[in-house]
């Protein structure tokens, strides 16, 4: 099993220390993951110390652990963030919309806000978003491709079609599609995406990686096993980790 979209800094409620890396680590070890990869938020950035868990990784020699980032992808900000995750050698590189415009969707706060919207015109906005993340060549993975549903808003028109195009262009730009598990412990209750999306992207031959988006050590690796389920019944056979912004194809049997 892998989990690629861990957060070791939570929400800035921790420090990035040996201890609370170990943490994680041990969690990891203890489910038998075969890969771990720690990716918090690019806007935690002056809070961030890659090298630290780089040196914490060589106590655990028997896991592999990798360093990434997950970006929000900002319309417009390309440039800056070119220039931000090439200035570190990161193992890989989550693509992710969290807001539309200026409006960040998935606080809590701002759910009344997702019912102002025509349903089918909310997902088309995010899915524009999305469909210009994975043509950007910024990154290598689209993260919770669907995350707009979190609140339950759901689209008059089949959500496959909505987001056909965001597909195309994971296809397309070769990119990896993740099944986000921490999906079901939010409104929607369900992983990210949803299954009839990814049945399609598996007869889209899109390849697959895995995550818990954990914000904390007890929540690595959680309900991964279910999503190499999805993937098995699906007759995906592979599964991809990275090192070095390169794909590690794995059997999923293996994994």
């Amino acid at each position: 099993m892998l989990d690629l979209h861990v957060h070791l800094l939570g929400h800035l409620d921790r420090e990035a220390t040996p201890e609370n890396i170990g943490e994680f680590l041990d969690r990891a070890q203890a489910l038998g993951l075969k890969q771990i990869g720690f990716a918090d938020h690019d806007t935690y950035w002056e809070n961030l110390n890659f090298e630290l868990i780089r040196k914490r990784a060589k106590d655990y020699p028997q896991l592999q652990v990798r360093v990434g980032l997950e970006v929000d992808y900002r319309e417009g900000k390309e440039e800056e963030i070119n220039k931000m995750i090439n200035s570190y050698p990161f193992d890989y590189i989550i693509g992710s919309v969290h807001q539309i415009g200026d409006w960040c969707f998935d606080f809590s706060e701002e759910e009344p806000k997702h019912w102002q919207w025509e349903a089918d015109d909310l997902y088309r906005a995010y899915f524009r978003l999305v469909e210009k993340a994975a043509a950007s060549g910024l990154f290598d993975i689209i993260g919770h491709l669907d995350l707009i549903k979190i609140y339950k808003v759901r689209p008059r028109t089949d959500v496959r079609v909505l987001a056909a195009r965001a597909l195309e262009a994971v296809k397309d730009c070769d990119l990896v599609l993740e099944i986000n598990t921490n999906g079901r412990y939010k409104p929607v209750q369900e992983f990210y995406p949803e299954y009839k999306l990814v049945e399609l992207a598996s007869r889209m031959e899109i390849l697959f990686t895995l995550g818990s988006d954990a914000h904390a050590a007890p929540y690595v690796g959680r309900d991964i096993k279910e999503a190499c389920q999805w993937l098995n019944e699906l007759g995906v056979k592979k599964i991809v980790g990275f090192k070095e912004r390169r794909m590690e194809k794995f059997d999923l049997q293996d994994v």
